[in-house]
């Protein structure tokens, strides 16, 4: 196991807290495996760092549910259930949808301005991965992060980002691949910027909870394909 830099650091990050922002993309990337067992004495001597310092790191990582700790079995990576995935959906569509209707009363025009640019960045990367994938990097290159920003909403943005955010990453990235859905979903994203645009939060609300209802549709689906196709 290597340490890889993280897609989004601070030059003046704390040590503790580069080791927190690598072993966060190592796991949201699959490079740690979801499930495995967590090796305190291996991962610090690959990273270099002292067991305090990775202990430190750790602690953060199971605030953010990418860890999960039990006295019989140590820490592991977290592995996300069918059930649980669905549950996290369906806080992201009331939660999300509520999120963009405020980013279009609170976002200024440059940010929006921001968000267009951000978006034909996404398509360029959706056209040479030939529409097989859409990943989107951490933080301010990542469309829903920053429609959470720009709702000046603290609750809702401790909630989805503290919590939920990075687990959804972490979907989103090990399955973009087998997504049917990434031109779909960059056109989604183009209507929903058109209605923040327009300052209609109402119209902005609603098309946020049908894009995330209709990826946890694509979920479903899949699932049920899956299920058929062992049976």
């Amino acid at each position: 196991m290597t340490s890889n830099p993280s897609d989004h650091q601070s030059p003046t990050a704390s040590l503790s807290d580069r080791i927190f922002e690598q072993l966060q993309t190592a796991i949201v990337k699959g490079e740690i495996t979801a499930g495995s067992k967590i090796s305190e004495p291996e991962l610090a001597k690959s990273y270099g760092i002292s067991r305090g310092t990775l202990r430190e790191a750790l602690s953060r990582l199971e605030e953010r549910y990418l860890v999960v700790r039990s006295p019989n079995h140590g820490a592991r990576v977290a592995t996300l259930s069918y059930d649980e995935l669905i549950d996290i959906y369906q806080v992201r569509e009331a939660l999300g949808g509520m999120a963009c209707g405020l980013a279009a009363h609170n976002m200024t025009d440059e940010e929006i301005a921001d968000l267009k640019r951000l978006l034909d960045t996404h398509e360029k990367s959706i056209n040479e991965d030939q529409g097989l994938s859409y990943y989107q990097q951490e933080g301010e290159f990542d469309f829903h992060y920053r429609i959470l920003q720009g709702s000046r909403n603290g609750k809702v943005l401790s909630i989805l980002e503290g919590g939920l955010y990075q687990l959804m990453r972490m979907y989103r990235y090990q399955f973009s691949t087998a997504s049917p859905r990434p031109y779909q979903a960059l056109r989604e994203h183009r209507r929903i910027v058109e209605a923040i645009e327009e300052r209609d939060g109402e119209l902005a609300d609603l098309l946020m909870r049908r894009h995330i209802r209709a990826a946890r549709t694509s979920i479903e689906e899949r699932r049920q394909a899956s299920l058929s196709q062992k049976g």
